[in-house]
């Protein structure tokens, strides 16, 4: 076994691999860029060196100095972690000749693997099912929109070299071909360097069902069964779950031999997942082998007991597998969320901030509990442009379906975050959907379930303003308590004190009164609604709220005046808004078009002058390694573009200048 490994990754996925290290006794040196330098997965190491700027291209994809840092630091080995150099065949290949072990397969498999033509190519010869499509080099586009007629629509566009939905799109009509072609293959030089594309027809309300495989170097082939990766947004994953429902141990077997196939057929080495779509009736086809550890591999860990980081580390070494096929079993049922800086109401558009509150429930790390928690943050971390979204796994065990779908709803709502969007809240919603209820399951499961998933109201507005109402009255206890001549229990000579709260939600304003009786008692007003507020501080940021006859517990985080206030039914946002401080607030431009986050401008479909209707597309910007469109947000007139193709534009920066039409 190694005595030091070098971790080439960030987040969480570099404190997964340092925490299963450190157990079985090896050194770890982490490696960071200038926004990591005291990130989590730094302090997790023994030992840690800076490579480059923020930028990945500046840090995490310059592999030189990766194992520059590996040949300093005396490490053996490097494991990649998942995305940046995990599936770089260059890569892998430059360990090998610095004498330094690639903990991941041979350059070889990730190079037959790597291009989703070829691997398909490979798999039809090897008698797996393929969906129908266009898989060659001729990459015109008149050519490639001709065999997309041939094929039938809707089809599907896939960058060759691609993963994780980037280069990715569906298209319904031969009329958007073209523009959708020219998209993906922007988005696939950008994320993979190739703009290599393949065209396949698209599966209606397919299952995305993935099989884990391992194998060393002695010849051992394994799965470890599957996982269910069918509920995604933008061709990326959201839940995960193993086993899939439904699945017959026949099927589960044929998919199992199938995998087991593709890796023999690479001389596969390590961690590999082999990914299928199957038709709701079972039928499933081959669509590409991801030659890393996947993000969801915990879901595969929770069900069979094993650690796959230290099967990956064990079988790096030289050693055999820990077990074979027919030592593996399945038990019980897990599943697995990732939490995103993202805001799932504008399209899930990527979400920078600092994490002012991130408190999950009581969960354990890397091991398989009732709940586990995979996390690459602390509260208090800045989340930046640079990096992909996700900053956390909740990952839950139980002994049936039911039991475990239980255990993520109250861990999810145990989940508190405050200063930048996330999807917990629409987390929430679709694990309490009809459709993942009742495990029935396709990759349009958020599309069909649209209606329960978006623009739905979380909190209501008089609990949330009790919930402000007694943190502040918390506020005043504790004032008291340090200070007896700062009482502000309301007592008046004659009448009753109140406190005026103008709160801002959501961009609306309500006023609220909150009054102090003379018996200590105190009174609520909220519009029409008067009721009596009883309220008790339970420690912490808990509080225990009753008005009226509702009684809720409800926690609530203040910063400055800001209130973020969370309870079982979902949580509310609010701002204490001061009138001297607001007085004269009025409107914004109406033709005032801003960026929505920190990225690049890569594309201007328009000039000035020209007329543009609603909704059409006027710029696209690449952030957090996705595309986004800045549409007309009603008929007008161009009048100024005041950035260029290429720029870095900050958060709200004003990008063109659009006339609204009379």
């Amino acid at each position: 076994m190694f005595d030091k490994i070098l971790i080439a990754n960030r987040g969480e996925i570099a404190c997964r691999v340092a925490a299963t290290a450190r157990r079985l006794g090896i050194r770890t040196v982490a490696v960071h860029s200038d926004a990591d330098a005291q990130a989590k997965h730094v302090l997790a190491c023994d030992e840690a060196v800076h490579i480059g700027g923020a930028a990945p291209r500046d840090s995490y994809l310059r592999w030189e100095r990766i194992i520059e840092a590996a040949r300093r630091t005396g490490a053996q080995a490097i494991h990649p972690g998942y995305g940046f150099l995990s599936e770089n065949e260059a890569f892998a290949a430059a360990c090998a000749e610095a004498g330094l072990v690639f903990i991941g397969p041979p350059a070889s498999a990730i190079a037959a693997m790597g291009s989703k033509s070829a691997a398909k190519v490979l798999m039809e010869r090897a008698g797996v099912p393929l969906v129908p499509g266009y898989h060659g080099d001729r990459q015109d586009a008149d050519f490639l929109l001709g065999e997309a007629d041939r094929i039938g629509y809707p089809v599907l566009i896939k960058a060759s070299a691609g993963g994780g939905g980037k280069g990715m799109r569906r298209v319904d009509r031969a009329e958007d071909f073209i523009e959708a072609l020219a998209s993906c293959k922007r988005e696939a030089q950008a994320s993979f360097g190739s703009d290599h594309v393949l065209v396949e027809r698209y599966v209606t309300r397919p299952r995305h069902i993935e099989i884990q495989v391992f194998g060393d170097t002695h010849g051992n082939y394994v799965h470890l069964f599957e996982r269910d990766c069918s509920v995604q947004r933008r061709h990326q994953k959201v839940l995960e779950e193993a086993p899939a429902p439904g699945m017959t141990e026949a099927r589960r077997r044929e998919m199992g031999e199938a995998a087991v196939a593709a890796a023999r057929a690479v001389g596969y080495v390590g961690a590999g997942t082999v990914e299928f779509i199957a038709e709701q009736d079972g039928r499933f086809y081959f669509m590409e082998m991801n030659t890393r550890l996947q993000v969801e591999h915990p879901v595969t860990e929770a069900i069979t007991g094993q650690d796959l980081v230290e099967w990956q580390l064990r079988v790096a070494a030289g050693e055999r597998l820990p077990r074979l096929q027919d030592e593996l079993r399945i038990e019980g049922h897990a599943m697995e969320a990732r939490l995103c800086a993202e805001n799932p109401e504008a399209q899930f558009l990527p979400a920078t901030g600092r994490l002012r509150v991130f408190r999950t429930p009581e969960a354990a790390e890397f091991r398989v509990a009732p709940v586990r928690l995979d996390a690459g943050v602390r509260e208090g971390d800045e989340i930046t442009p640079y990096y992909d979204s996700m900053i956390a796994k909740l990952i839950v065990h139980g002994a049936t379906r039911e039991q475990a779908l239980a255990r993520l709803q109250a861990a999810l709502a145990a989940t508190h975050v405050v200063g930048l969007h996330t999807n917990v809240a629409f987390l929430r919603r679709v694990v309490a959907s009809r459709s993942f209820v009742q495990a029935d399951l396709d990759t349009a499961l958020i599309e069909r379930e649209r209606e329960a998933l978006f623009d739905v109201p979380g909190l209501s507005l008089p609990c949330a303003v009790a919930g402000v109402a007694a943190c502040v009255l918390a506020e005043e206890a504790a004032l008291q308590d340090d200070d007896p001549w700062s009482r502000r229990d309301g007592w008046r000579l004659h009448g009753a004190a109140r406190r005026r709260m103008e709160l801002d939600v959501g961009g609306q304003r309500h006023v609220a009164y909150l009054a102090y009786q003379h018996d200590g008692s105190h009174l609520l007003q909220l519009g029409e609604l008067q009721l009596p507020l009883q309220a008790r501080a339970l420690g912490g940021d808990r509080h225990d709220v009753r008005l009226g006859e509702q009684r809720w517990t409800l926690s609530v985080y203040r910063h400055g005046e800001s209130f973020a206030v969370f309870g079982a039914d979902g949580h509310l946002s609010l701002t204490w808004i001061d009138p001297i401080v607001h007085a004269g607030e009025g409107g914004h431009d109406a033709g005032r078009l801003t960026a929505p986050m920190p990225g690049k401008l890569i594309a201007l479909h328009v000039q000035p002058g020209q007329r543009v209707a609603k909704g059409q597309a006027l710029a696209v910007m690449e952030a957090m390694k996705m595309e986004h469109s800045i549409v007309a947000p009603a008929d007008g007139v161009v009048q100024e573009l005041l950035y260029g193709v290429g720029d870095q534009v900050d958060e709200g920066a004003e990008l063109l200048r659009l006339q609204p039409a009379d």
